[in-house]
């Protein structure tokens, strides 16, 4: 099985695969950061350093999703390859930061890998406003993030948007994160959990909200139960169902953005 997560800069795509993997105890796979040798060349001149990045984590998750398809474990993927060729490859050379020569010798690239690969089992899109992105990325301190734009992150968000509203390659499942704490909130947390399993399982989604760390209870609080009160929609975005007591039901996830 393999469950990819998709994500803008400072979405929490780290910090879900870390939680999925130990949840599951399956084995994750983190985008190549800390050893990417054009990443802080790359925020201080864009322009000079962008091929060069792009074509690292190209070849950096090529060589992941060989190594998922030799090895046939269960894996959580950080970012996919799908994100660097329609993504940020074009934003760059959108902005000018990427020649057209050099922009057409990577997408010609990537069409040849796209032919040796599969796409993920489940691919997981945890959408946020450009604000959110914002706190989280200066909440974490990378010193070579700390120059990224707000103009940047909005272009890659109308791309992802656009990206996702297209998507046909697999199962997908979209999370709010502006409305999604499942970093420190064991009930959201436990609602992807659910929906996830509901699309590699087959079960029935929110029929017994899983709680981590514990096995799904029959019994909750009334609380709990509107906050899991859900039905899917199409693409596995969650809807929530108006509340039983007339007070407004916690939201968690909300329709992908029409394309720009």
């Amino acid at each position: 099985m393999h469950i990819a997560i998709a994500g803008n800069i400072g979405a929490g795509k780290t910090t879900l695969t870390q939680l999925l993997a130990k949840h599951y105890r399956w084995e994750q796979l983190q985008e190549a950061v800390d050893n990417n040798p054009y990443l802080f060349d790359f925020y201080k001149d864009m322009q000079r350093w962008s091929f060069n990045l792009q074509i690292f984590f190209l070849n950096s998750r090529f060589e992941q999703l060989l190594e998922i398809r030799r090895s046939g474990r269960n894996v959580i993927q950080d970012r996919t390859i799908y994100e660097d060729a329609y993504i940020f490859a074009p934003n760059l050379h959108a902005m000018g930061l990427m020649t057209t020569r050099d922009f057409e010798n990577y997408h010609r690239l990537f069409l040849n890998m796209e032919n040796a690969i599969q796409p993920p089992d489940l691919l997981i899109y945890l959408q946020a406003p450009v604000e959110k992105l914002v706190k989280q990325i200066s909440e974490r301190g990378r010193d070579y993030e700390a120059s990224i734009s707000i103009d940047y992150l909005k272009r890659l968000n109308e791309r992802y948007d656009a990206w996702i509203e297209k998507y046909d390659k697999g199962k997908l499942l979209v999370i709010d994160v502006e409305d999604n704490a499942f970093h420190n909130d064991p009930e959201d947390l436990g609602r992807i959990i659910s929906r996830i399993d509901a699309e590699i399982h087959g079960l029935f989604p929110m029929e017994k909200p899983t709680t981590v760390g514990k096995p799904a209870t029959a019994g909750k609080s009334a609380a709990s139960a509107e906050k899991a009160e859900m039905k899917p929609l199409k693409k596995g975005v969650l809807k929530p169902l108006p509340s039983k007591n007339g007070a407004k039901p916690v939201a968690a996830g909300k329709a992908v953005a029409k394309k720009r």
